[in-house]
C-alpha cells in the first residue's frame, strides 16, 4: 500500500463511564491514525474500548460519558466541538454504521424516509431526487424488492436487511471516512462477501477511509490494510494486515488469531422423548396495498415441521429473511401462526396468553438484537431476575440477588455488573447479560437467535462451552439459529437449511457438513469455509 495523506488523527484518547460502582476507564489514553483510502481494523475482545473510540470520536457517547485527548479530522479538533459544527461533519464526511440496527433505526418510520434524511440534510434536492437515490442504494446494498421494501418499516425487515439499510444510509453521502462497527455480523456468509466487496468498490471509488470495528478475523485478512489491536481499553499491537497474521507479537493477538468454534455433539438416541414439534408451521404477514399496489400476503415459514428432542440441539441456517428467526417465535407462540405445536405432548398452538404464562419459563428465548431486549431504564440485575416475578414471586430480594450473581457468573460476567446499566455494556456483553435472563429460570427449552453474532471468536467459544455444560447438567434442548456455519457446526447435533421459508435440507450435523445434497446448502457451506480456509 503506497503511503497517502493521515485524514484522522488520535492521540493520547480517553474514555470513562461513571457507574455506581466507581469509574469505569473503557478507553485508556490510545493512538491511532486512519489515512486517505484504507482500511483500518480495529479488532479485540467484546469490551476492549474498541466501538468506544469511534463513538467518543463522532460525539456518541452515552450521558454518563466523558472523552478526553485529541481527534483531528483534516486538522480539526473533534474533541469539544459545539454540536451544530459536528454535525456539518458526522453523516456527510465521517459516517458510521452501527452493531446494533434495530435501535439507531426509528421504528416510525418507513426505511425510505429515513435513508432519505442524511441526503435531504447535507445535499438538499427534491424529494422524487431522494427517493431515486434511496432506491438506488438499497439496490446496492443488496435489499431484495427495493421498489416494495422502501416503504417497509424496520420491524418488518429480517436483523440482516435491517444491516443493510444501515449501510445504505452510511454511504448516502460518500463520506471521507466510513467507521463500519461490525457491518457483517447480522449477515449470513453470502450476502457478507457481497456486502464488502460493495464497500471495497465504493472506497476505491471515491477514495474512502473505512475503519471496521470487528471480531471477524477472517474479513479483517481479506479486507483490511492496517490492523490495530485493543484489550482492555488499550493498543497491544499494532501492524500491516500481513504482520498481524503473519508474525504476531503480542501473546494475545496470538490468542485471538488461534480461537475458532470447535468440538462435536454427538447425535442424540433415535428413542428420545421429543419435547417440542411443529407440524406444517406456517406464517403469513398481510402487507397492505397502496396507490398504485393491491394489499397481498408474504410467507415468512411454509408448512414447516420439526422435532426437538431431549438434549438436542438443532441448528437452523438460511440466508437472512430465509424465515428461520419467524420459525423460531412460531414455535414458542410468540407469532400467529398456522399448523400444530406441541410441547411435551400437549397442543398449545390455540391456547391464549394466560394459559400460555405457566410455560414461558420452561420455553425461553434469545434475542438475536441484546440492545434492542434490554430496557435502557433498569439495571442487569433488575432485568435478569424480572422474570422471577412472576414465576418465583416467593423469593426475597436475597435470593433474587443470589440467583443474579449466580447467573452472571455462569455467562462469564462480574457479579458487580449487576449494579450497571445496558449502555456500559459492548455488544458482546450485552448478548451474555440475555443469555443470563433466559438461564435464570432453568428452562426445559431455549431457542436462541443468533446468541453468538456480537461476539469475538475467543468468548463465542466460552459461550458454547456454557451452553454444553448447562444442556448437559439440566437435559436442556436448544434451536440454535445462526448464519455463522463454523458455531452451528461446533454446537449442533441436527441441522435444519432454510431458504425462502421452507426446509431445502436436513439431517445429521456430520452428513449436512461432509456431504449436502441440496445445491444451496453446497453453496453455504463454500461460502463459509473457504473465507476460513484463507484466513
Amino acid at each position: 500500500m503506497t503511503t497517502s495523506e493521515t485524514i484522522l488523527t488520535v492521540r493520547n484518547l480517553k474514555v470513562d463511564f461513571t457507574t455506581p460502582d466507581g469509574m469505569v476507564n473503557a478507553v485508556k489514553g490510545i493512538d491511532l491514525d486512519v489515512r486517505q483510502g484504507e482500511t483500518l481494523a480495529v479488532v479485540g475482545e467484546s469490551g476492549s474500548g474498541k466501538s468506544q473510540t469511534m463513538m467518543g470520536i463522532m460525539g456518541l457517547l452515552a450521558s454518563n460519558g466523558v472523552i478526553n485527548g485529541s481527534a483531528k479530522y483534516r486538522g480539526r479538533e473533534l474533541i469539544g466541538l459545539p454540536v451544530d459544527e459536528l454535525n456539518t461533519i458526522r453523516g456527510a464526511k465521517i459516517t458510521m454504521i452501527f452493531q446494533e440496527p434495530m435501535t439507531s433505526l426509528d421504528p416510525l418510520y418507513r426505511i425510505g424516509a429515513q435513508i432519505a434524511e442524511p441526503i435531504l440534510h447535507h445535499r438538499g434536492g427534491s424529494k422524487s431526487e431522494a427517493r431515486a437515490r434511496v432506491l438506488e442504494l438499497l439496490k446496492l446494498v443488496g435489499i431484495p424488492d427495493p421498489e416494495r421494501r422502501i416503504d417497509s418499516y424496520p420491524h418488518e425487515l429480517s436483523g440482516g436487511q435491517r444491516q443493510r439499510v444501515m449501510i445504505a444510509m452510511a454511504l448516502a453521502n460518500e463520506p471521507d471516512i466510513l467507521i463500519a462497527d461490525e457491518p457483517t455480523t447480522a449477515l449470513d456468509v453470502t450476502i457478507q462477501a457481497q456486502i464488502l466487496d460493495l464497500l471495497k468498490s465504493l472506497q476505491q471509488r471515491f477514495g474512502m477511509a473505512v475503519v471496521l470495528i470487528t471480531h471477524d478475523l477472517g474479513v479483517v485478512r481479506h479486507f483490511a490494510d492496517r490492523v490495530t489491536v485493543m484489550r482492555r481499553g488499550e493498543v497491544v499491537e499494532a501492524g500491516t494486515t500481513e504482520d498481524i497474521f503473519e508474525r504476531p507479537q503480542a501473546d494475545y493477538t496470538k490468542m485471538l488469531l488461534d480461537a475458532e468454534p470447535s468440538g462435536h455433539k454427538p447425535p442424540v438416541a433415535d428413542g428420545t422423548p421429543v419435547v417440542l414439534s411443529g407440524q406444517n408451521v406456517t406464517v403469513d404477514y398481510d402487507i397492505p396495498g397502496g396507490f398504485l399496489s393491491k394489499a397481498s400476503v408474504f410467507r415468512a415459514v411454509d408448512g414447516v415441521n420439526i422435532n426437538l428432542r431431549q438434549g438436542q440441539t438443532i441448528g437452523i441456517v438460511g440466508e437472512s429473511g430465509s424465515g428461520k428467526s419467524t420459525l423460531g417465535r412460531a414455535l414458542l407462540r410468540l407469532t400467529n401462526a398456522k399448523g400444530r405445536i406441541t410441547f411435551e405432548k400437549r397442543e398449545i398452538t390455540g391456547l391464549d396468553r394466560k394459559a400460555m404464562r405457566p410455560l414461558r419459563r420452561r420455553l425461553q428465548l434469545v434475542f438475536q438484537d441484546p440492545y434492542g431486549s434490554l430496557s435502557p431504564r433498569q439495571t442487569v440485575g433488575e432485568i435478569i431476575t424480572e422474570g422471577l416475578f412472576v414465576h418465583e414471586p416467593q423469593l426475597s430480594r436475597a435470593e433474587r440477588d443470589k440467583r443474579a450473581i449466580e447467573a452472571l457468573k455462569e455467562v462469564g460476567l462480574d457479579p458487580a455488573a449487576r449494579n450497571r446499566y445496558p449502555h456500559e455494556f459492548s455488544g458482546g456483553q450485552r448478548q451474555r447479560i440475555a443469555i443470563a435472563r433466559a438461564i435464570i429460570l432453568k428452562p426445559d427449552v431455549v431457542i436462541l437467535d443468533e446468541p453468538t453474532s456480537a461476539l469475538d471468536r475467543s468468548v463465542q467459544g466460552q459461550v458454547i462451552d456454557l451452553l454444553r455444560e448447562l444442556q448437559k447438567t439440566h437435559g436442556l434442548s436448544y434451536i440454535f439459529i445462526s448464519h455463522d456455519l463454523s458455531v452451528i457446526k461446533a454446537i449442533s447435533d441436527y441441522v435444519i437449511v432454510m431458504k425462502d421459508g421452507k426446509i431445502v435440507e436436513e439431517g445429521e450435523t456430520d452428513a449436512i457438513f461432509n456431504a449436502p445434497s441440496a445445491d444451496y446448502t453446497k453453496t453455504l457451506i463454500k461460502s463459509a469455509f473457504t473465507a476460513d480456509v484463507a484466513a
